[in-house]
């Protein structure tokens, strides 16, 4: 376990729990090669983390809507999630077995105004 001088950890909890999706209520199986932290068909999310990845210890539970996909080197594509209770933004990685239909979806809404033309 890493931790930061203060003494609190700052590396993400390894967490791989199947759930029922509060947004669709379709159930969620283990992801395969990572930890599932979003719904693989609605892709919405619950806020129930705080300071790091898989802590459980948000006092929100705020239901987290998809916003917008960012792309992070490393990572790859992440999933931005918006929280429609606090509004705290928290980014999560695209699983393999996501709804890439939604996921495609997010990228195209990212451009819908087109850049404006030089004259």
């Amino acid at each position: 376990m890493i931790k930061r001088q203060n003494g609190e950890r700052k590396n993400p909890i390894s967490l791989n729990e199947s759930f029922a999706c509060l947004n669709c209520h379709k159930s969620n199986p283990q992801a395969q090669k990572t930890c599932r932290n979003h719904c693989k068909y609605c892709l919405y999310s619950l806020h129930v983390d705080d300071k790091v990845p898989g802590d459980r210890n948000s006092r929100c539970h705020g239901l987290m809507k998809p916003l917008y996909i960012n792309y992070q080197g490393k990572k790859g594509m992440q999933i931005i999630h918006l929280c429609q209770t606090c509004g705290k933004q928290i980014p999560n990685i695209v699983a393999g077995d996501d709804n890439l239909e939604l996921v495609t979806r997010l990228m195209q809404e990212q451009n819908i105004i087109p850049p404006k033309r030089k004259r």
